[in-house]
């Protein structure tokens, strides 16, 4: 939101009471009439914000709480010297009470699902299994370079980038990046995966592979490839795609977005022989990982393509039982989801990273005769607005 110099308010300050909590990391405030997103707040607390975002004429502002007047009890001291007001945009809710954070994110779940496609929704959401305090469980973490080589990260919706020397969610396994960026690297992801390889990744194009687990088997990954940053997140989120559709012998599915195969490899076992998996990927390398992950299982096929094209192939014509949807954050979209409907399976597994795209998407289910069955939602980025979900929709 762009300010105009003569009328900005950045920098104002005010006194508000705090609403409830809202997607993106900020609870919501009213001065005069107009909303104001404050972060670094708690429901029912009085603060004194400063102004990040907005001018006399803008429809609403972005403030950081700079002063605590009345606190709520679900207020915690900060972990990480790093988090709070002007410091490191990386966590929104280091402030907060991890018990109470997990109630805000089901609250974020159950009003979006509510307010853009109508679905009542009361669920929890699931911690990973041992954590307790929300720290240490980042497997990869992209840092850029301060000016004078340090590592950093970014602040909140800026470019600027803040020192970081300990990160307190980072894994205790991540490498060390500041050989890279002294030798003049512009930013270095430090990679761990759950095999214990640790990498250094300056170049993605030429990021080396890693090995990952998860449950009982092992997938080859290139390092500055996608895979789940929680170390209990891959597994968590194979299994409530399988106890979700349940899939059969010789059932014909389609993973959508399959990325290096998590999802196919589980479909293959449970298909078996007589079934068939389309795995579509757009992503060459990701492609070429899946088809030495899914090796073992004659049932799995890489289809190089992009979903909104695949779903309205040919090759996407037939029979179809069930489909894994896990497409990337602005959600799959209205003709993806039309296009899936119309062949009519018997379930589908929609995993989403963000509440607001995966409510816009099951309205559009609900529009072509598909109900959702269930919603499980899971807190496996402690510390932080996000929250992964997995629906299950069946036709109504």
């Amino acid at each position: 939101m762009a300010d105009d110099d003569d009328a900005s308010l950045v920098g104002h300050e005010l006194e508000l009471d705090v609403g409830a909590v809202a997607h993106g990391g900020h609870h919501v405030a009213r001065h005069d009439g107009r909303v104001v997103f404050v972060r670094h707040a708690l429901t029912g607390e009085r603060v004194r914000v400063r102004v990040t975002e907005g001018n006399q004429e803008s429809r609403y502002l972005r403030a950081d709480a700079v002063e605590v007047l009345a606190a709520s009890t679900d207020r915690v001291r900060r972990p990480c010297p790093y988090a709070g007001p002007g410091k490191c945009g990386g966590c929104d809710f280091q402030h907060v009470r991890l018990s109470r954070q997990r109630a805000m994110l089901a609250e974020v779940v159950a009003e979006q699902l509510q307010r853009l496609a109508g679905i009542d929704w009361s669920g929890t959401v699931e911690a990973a299994p041992g954590d307790d305090e929300g720290l240490g469980w980042r497997t990869r973490i992209r840092f850029a370079a301060t000016e004078d080589g340090r590592p950093g990260l970014r602040r909140h919706r800026s470019d600027e980038v803040v020192a970081v020397d300990n990160c307190r969610i980072a894994h205790p396994g991540l490498p060390d990046v500041r050989a890279a960026l002294r030798d003049g690297a512009a930013q270095a992801q430090a990679v761990v995966s759950s095999t214990g390889e640790q990498v250094v990744v300056t170049d993605p194009t030429h990021a080396p592979t890693v090995t990952e687990r998860a449950v009982d088997r092992y997938f080859r990954v290139h390092a500055g490839d996608f895979w789940q940053v929680h170390p209990s997140a891959a597994a968590m989120l194979a299994e409530a795609v399988i106890t979700g559709l349940q899939p059969r012998a010789g059932e014909r599915c389609w993973d959508l977005y399959s990325g290096v195969g998590l999802f196919a490899a589980y479909l293959g076992v449970r298909v078996g022989e007589s079934g068939a998996v389309l795995a579509v990927e757009s992503h060459r390398r990701s492609l070429d990982d899946l088809a030495a992950n899914c090796a073992d299982q004659p049932a799995v096929r890489p289809v190089r393509a992009r979903v909104d094209q695949f779903v309205r192939s040919r090759a996407a014509q037939g029979r179809l039982d069930l489909v894994v949807l896990d497409p990337p954050r602005k959600g799959a979209g209205a003709a993806v989801v039309r296009a899936i409907a119309k062949q009519r399976p018997r379930a589908v597994a929609y995993v989403a990273c963000d509440p607001a795209a995966l409510a816009r998407d099951l309205a559009t289910f609900a529009s072509v005769g598909y109900e959702m069955e269930r919603v499980r939602a899971f807190d496996i980025f402690p510390m932080t607005h996000h929250v992964e979900c997995v629906a299950v929709v069946v036709p109504a």
